[in-house]
């Protein structure tokens, strides 16, 4: 996935169902929803936050599961039930000092069109809808909620030259 328009990316923007999870939904007894992360992916999103790119969510449901996943990766810049996902657009920019010329985001469905046309670089998950396969900008190979993700996340690290910093960090004795 290598896109040079990565390399000026400040700041990654994704949805949620069908993005970061496999789009399933959940229910237990209590009606409470559970959604499933992947593992790699929020990996990916550290890598990319420690390195100073700013991420955040975008999603048009409302989910505890959700919350908790955000908090325990460290993102504070959640919009949950948002099905004008432009009408945030402005939140965002004077919240993180970061334009849309400088932000990528990730998205599967019809709701996420509109910021298509918004953002620098547009990705769709391999298994997007195939309106939004068509309008994107890049396409991964994986599948959402099976580390598309962390794709993205490696790319954008690979494209401003910070990737081999990363691994070295782990390929490095002390």
């Amino acid at each position: 996935m290598s896109e040079s328009k990565l390399a000026y990316i400040k700041l990654l923007l994704l949805d949620v169902d069908g993005v970061m999870t496999d789009g399933s939904i959940y229910f237990d007894d209590r009606g409470e929803e559970i959604k499933a992360f992947n593992s790699k992916d929020g990996l990916g999103l550290r890598f990319l936050m420690k390195a100073g790119i700013q991420v955040g969510i975008i999603t048009g449901r409302k989910s505890k599961a959700l919350q908790h996943r955000c908090k325990n990766l460290g993102i504070d810049l959640l919009f949950e039930n948002i099905h004008d996902k432009t009408s945030v657009l402005d939140q965002i920019t004077t919240r993180t000092g970061i334009g849309l010329q400088e932000t990528a985001f990730v998205g599967d469905d019809l709701l996420d069109l509109a910021l298509f046309g918004k953002v620098r670089v547009a990705i769709a998950v391999a298994d997007a809808h195939a309106c939004v396969l068509e309008r994107a900008d890049i396409i991964t190979t994986a599948k959402g909620g099976a580390g598309a993700v962390r794709e993205v996340c490696d790319a954008i690290l690979k494209e401003k030259g910070l990737w081999d910093e990363i691994v070295s960090r782990y390929t490095s004795p002390e």
